[in-house]
């Protein structure tokens, strides 16, 4: 009876190793469930921060967009500017130089026909400049005689 009692003993024991040993595999088995959930929303977290983030550069890749759109247009419009602007120039220095050509014409017409009070002006003078009242005038009036007298005309 002895051995009886010992093999009841064992068989008990080895129940409890069983039930024990069921337990440790419902232990893993939960963790693991709990990892595997973890996991999950760990990775549904970095999906959601990674589509964040390519909404931000689409959005920021728009702006961008519509900044070199904007610096193009208002590059364009200075280009054409700069263009009227030189064109512009090129009119007034062949004006200018026109203008030079004639007065210095008219003052070797007054030197010719006697002097007289022209006949000393200093051509290089500061009213020599298109900038001057007169000289913007004979601009404006084009091949029309400026206000000297009638014998230049």
């Amino acid at each position: 009876m002895d051995y009886s009692s010992s093999g009841i003993s064992s068989n008990s024991s080895a129940m409890a190793n069983s039930a024990s040993e069921e337990d440790l595999q419902q232990t893993m088995d939960l963790r693991k469930r709990k990892r595997m959930i973890s996991n999950r929303e760990s990775a549904r977290r970095s999906r959601l921060r990674k589509q964040k983030h390519m909404e931000e550069l689409m959005a920021q890749v728009a702006e961008l967009r519509r900044q070199n759109h904007q610096i193009l247009t208002s590059l364009r419009a200075t280009t054409q500017h700069h263009v009227a602007v030189e064109s512009e120039n090129a009119i007034l220095r062949a004006q200018e130089a026109e203008l030079s050509h004639r007065l210095q014409s008219l003052v070797e017409i007054i030197e010719f026909t006697g002097g007289g009070a022209y006949g000393e002006m200093d051509i290089g003078g500061s009213w020599n400049r298109l900038s001057q009242p007169i000289m913007m005038m004979a601009a404006d009036a084009g091949p029309a005689c400026v206000d000297l007298p009638t014998l230049l005309c």
